[in-house]
């Protein structure tokens, strides 16, 4: 019960940023009067929605990517790793989509001032992926000015570029339409199809499906073969890498990962450690 109050309040103070109310200064809205920290372009935020401000605390640490689990239940789209902790006062729009476009709009027009990359939100759909992302559809059309959007054979660059990822059912009506505001999350079978970088621009896999080596010891070289291998082939074709189940217990297996990632060129690197991708990043990654 207590964990339950706490995310309520936490969701009802994003929204009262996000419509420009005053709240405490411990409150997420707080950290949006700090000065923007340089964006990390590699940085990813896993089950991001977790954290104690979800959104606000990546942003403070200059995530340029964050994931939110959704299910829809009665016609919303309610963000929880697992049924068990719905709430339905913590949608998709009052956790990520309506402090975006407030802070887009603070930003004339960007996530982090000056930075004109789009910033990645993955919408992972954990069931009913059909009927779910139809209703996202529907959900992220008020939005779609700050949003990137697939529109007559080209992509338009936007602040935001939503990528669905999850429920594979939800690639069926995404492949239909002729106009979209949200991308594909793809796997790395999809490197051997013809699905352009237009609807798949990110590749996502499991680490430990394709590779043994958890950071002790020396890479096999094969396995770091493969890696940059599979790298240069999504470059090669204008999609982008993130690996999941990657360690992420601090120490120096998990920086050894990194620092492997890093050299291979993989473009997101996973974690729930804000802070500490933040210090790996910012002196690894200049």
């Amino acid at each position: 019960m207590v964990h339950l109050t706490r995310r309520r309040a936490v969701t009802t103070l994003v929204a009262a940023a996000a419509a420009g109310a005053a709240v405490p200064l411990q409150a997420a809205s707080a950290q949006e009067r700090r000065p923007q920290p340089r964006p990390l372009r590699r940085a990813h935020a896993h089950n991001d929605y977790e954290h104690e401000h979800p959104l606000f605390d990546a942003l403070s640490h200059g995530f340029t990517s964050v994931e939110a689990d959704i299910y829809l239940v009665d016609g919303q789209l309610l963000v929880s790793h697992d049924r068990i902790d719905l709430d339905p006062t913590r949608t998709l729009e009052s956790l990520y989509l309506d402090p975006l476009l407030a802070r887009v709009k603070a930003n004339h027009g960007f996530v982090y001032r000056g930075y004109r990359r789009p910033v990645q939100l993955l919408v992972d759909i954990k069931e009913d992926g059909d009927a779910a992302y139809r209703e996202l559809d529907r959900r992220l059309r008020p939005y779609r000015r700050m949003l990137s959007t697939y529109a007559n054979g080209r992509v338009i660059p936007g602040a935001i570029t939503p990528v669905i990822s999850g429920d594979r059912a939800a690639r069926v009506p995404m492949e239909a339409q002729k106009v979209r505001h949200a991308f594909y999350d793809g796997r790395l079978d999809d490197l051997a199809t013809t699905a352009p970088a237009s609807f798949i621009p990110l590749i996502s896999s499991n680490w430990t499906e394709s590779f043994s080596w958890l950071g002790t010891g020396q890479f096999p070289a094969a396995e770091r073969e493969k890696l940059h291998a599979l790298v240069s082939t999504a470059h090669a074709r204008g999609q982008r890498v993130r690996f999941w189940a990657t360690p992420d217990l601090p120490g120096a297996d998990r920086e050894a990962l990194w620092a492997e990632l890093l050299a291979a060129g993989v473009d997101h690197l996973n974690t729930d450690d804000l802070a500490g991708l933040e210090r790996f990043l910012r002196t690894h990654d200049a």
